[in-house]
């Protein structure tokens, strides 16, 4: 987004009184005004990039003057998603601009943890440069601190309140992001002091906090958390909004809580929707390119019996009021950004034109240009700086030479939930071994960036896996090499072959590579076109699909087991976590049974 100036000040309340033309009007079109909840026929005048007068608007119309013709269509206000971590759909900022853009969405909220994650503050400053040159605007709030991992797990780069004191100063600073409760509860010295930082610079803290009631809510709140993303079910969010806070609902591409979360609204209260906003925190490019984005989110609230005004708001305005950007975005008013849709029927919100900044960028779902990304500099292509391993890795030692013993195996129920379950292993000449007839599997972490060295190893349980292995290095939110599998062999392969290919997802059975997605960018994403990503995301779950899994996206809730956030259980390079001790645990229960 372009600095203001004094002159470019001048220029614009000239454009807006109508002493110089306006670059575009979009005529005949019906607006949909989300500030005064009307919708009626209105024409939009836009000069440059910035809408200067709704309405009657003949007076800005010059010889020079582009007129779209909005005939039979409503006009709104971009779509904003309020949290989103666009590195798990493994698109690069480019590649997911040109998946997300042709849908209506125009804004994100997002930390580029992912990105910080493996490539710093320098890298970052890449990422930065990038989105400057695509139609997608990014709203960046610096990270409370990485990593969100307690205990601390090993990335690139580790984000303190001295990070704070300097990048909350930057001018792509609109808050400080994801503020995991756990932090705030445990009274962290670098996110309190995020937090503090923030205070002086006026900037808004924005929270994650699933599950978080009474107390342990009121605490958070009082840390000066704004809002929340992570909200289990209706009645989560009628304690938090209660309490003041802004809630975003989250559908992503694998946990689906918008029909259950909007009850809030639909059955509680009407009077919560002018605070509630989406999200989709994590989305896969199939996903994308199947149902929609931010356009299929209104769609789906819509059809749970809210009226599209309403639902629109939630997808506009809602949003760029809870994060303090609305003086910038979020309304087609004079003054704001010109991100402008064009939609044939509010019902079935079908995205027709999609204009950012006062260009038209997308028509019937694709792009108008060629959208290229920046050459990547050896920032984000470096190599995975870890040591290649073998099946030896992987077998989980005992002291006792045979027998049987009892072990606590993390047990996936759903993506964002992991419960304990124990399970009778048996040893063989000293080796805990996985029990895929039980659907037992190992499990581990390990650490890629070269500052440690460390591997962990643990047990864990829904996969069903009857035999092969599946790893990434994609996986938030240390993005370190997370593999599960059936037999230490295949596991072996499968990380070595990442290691070799500079990262990437992959699926091994009997020794053989049978699926890869490469990541070039990071470890963690491709500038690839969407579509291929999307073929061979496909291709990955069909190929785990057939080792067994009847998981819905094996990959990607494999690559969420490092997140310490989520209830009960995790595993990140340091070791199997207790997500509720909030410490590492021995995954062996009982020796000798």
């Amino acid at each position: 987004m372009k600095q203001v100036t004094v002159e470019s000040l001048k220029e614009l309340v000239r454009a807006g009184r109508g002493l110089i033309p306006a670059t575009m009007v979009i005529k005949n079109g019906t607006l949909v005004n989300v500030m005064s909840s009307e919708i009626y026929k209105a024409d939009v005048a836009v000069y440059k990039d910035t809408i200067v007068a709704i309405g009657n608007v003949e007076d800005y119309i010059g010889k020079d003057t582009e007129i779209v013709d909005a005939t039979g269509k409503y006009i709104t206000p971009g779509l904003i998603d309020g949290h989103i971590h666009s590195e798990c759909s493994k698109l690069s900022i480019t590649s997911y601009a040109k998946a997300v853009v042709p849908c209506g969405t125009t804004s994100m909220i997002s930390g580029l943890d992912e990105y910080i994650s493996v490539a710093g503050l320098e890298g970052l400053k890449e990422i930065f440069d990038e989105i400057e040159k695509s139609p997608l605007k990014v709203f960046w709030g610096a990270p409370h601190q990485t990593p969100y991992t307690i205990p601390q797990s090993t990335i690139a780069c580790n984000f303190t309140k001295e990070t704070h004191e300097k990048v909350q100063k930057w001018s792509q600073c609109f808050g400080v992001w994801e503020t995991v409760r756990e932090f705030i509860q445990e009274e962290d010295e670098n996110t309190l002091g995020a937090i503090v930082e923030a205070n002086k610079n006026r900037l808004p803290v924005f929270g994650c906090a699933p599950m978080a009631r009474g107390k342990e809510l009121n605490g958070y709140l009082c840390g000066g958390v704004r809002l929340d993303h992570e909200s289990y079910d209706h009645e989560e969010v009628v304690e938090k909004m209660r309490n003041g806070m802004h809630m975003l609902i989250r559908e992503s591409s694998v946990t689906h809580f918008l029909k259950e979360n909007m009850r809030a609204v639909t059955e509680v209260n009407p009077a919560f929707a002018r605070r509630v906003s989406f999200c989709t925190d994590d989305v896969t490019a199939s996903d994308v390119l199947e149902k929609g984005h931010l356009d299929n989110v209104v769609r789906l609230t819509i059809e749970q019996g809210i009226d599209p005004m309403t639902a629109i708001q939630m997808a506009t305005i809602n949003s760029a009021e809870a994060y303090r950007i609305d003086h910038l975005i979020g309304s087609v008013t004079p003054g704001k950004i010109a991100d402008i849709l064009l939609v044939d029927n509010l019902e079935n919100f079908k995205v027709d034109t999609v204009i950012t900044n006062g260009k038209i960028v997308a028509k019937n779902k694709k792009l108008t240009y060629e959208l290229k990304a920046p050459k990547r500099s050896s920032v984000l292509t470096s190599k995975l700086k870890c040591d290649k391993v073998t099946g030896e890795d992987f077998k989980f030692k005992v002291a006792q030479k045979d027998g049987k013993v009892k072990v606590l195996s993390m047990n996936v129920i759903g993506p964002f939930v992991r419960k304990r379950r124990d399970a009778i292993l048996n040893v063989e000449n000293h080796f805990v071994q996985p029990d895929v007839e039980n659907d037992v599997l190992m499990v581990s972490v390990i650490e890629r960036f070269g500052r440690n060295g460390n591997k962990s190893l643990g047990f864990c349980s829904g996969w069903k896996l009857k035999k092969g292995a599946m790893a990434s290095s994609a996986a938030p939110d240390d993005n370190n090499i997370v593999v599960l599998g059936a037999n230490p062999e295949d596991m072996a392969v499968a990380v070595n072959h990442l290691i070799e290919n500079g990262g990437g997802q992959v699926v091994v059975c009997d020794g053989k590579v049978i699926e890869f997605l490469p990541l070039p960018v990071g470890g963690i994403c491709s500038d690839d076109e969407p579509e291929e990503i999307a073929r061979i995301e496909k291709l990955l779950s069909k190929a785990a699909n057939e080792l067994g899994c009847d998981l819905p996206e094996p990959l990607m809730y494999m690559f969420f087991l490092p997140i310490t956030a989520i209830p009960d259980y995790a595993i990140t390079d340091v070791g199997p976590v207790d997500c509720i001790a909030l410490k590492t645990f021995n995954p062996i229960l009982e020796e000798n049974l």
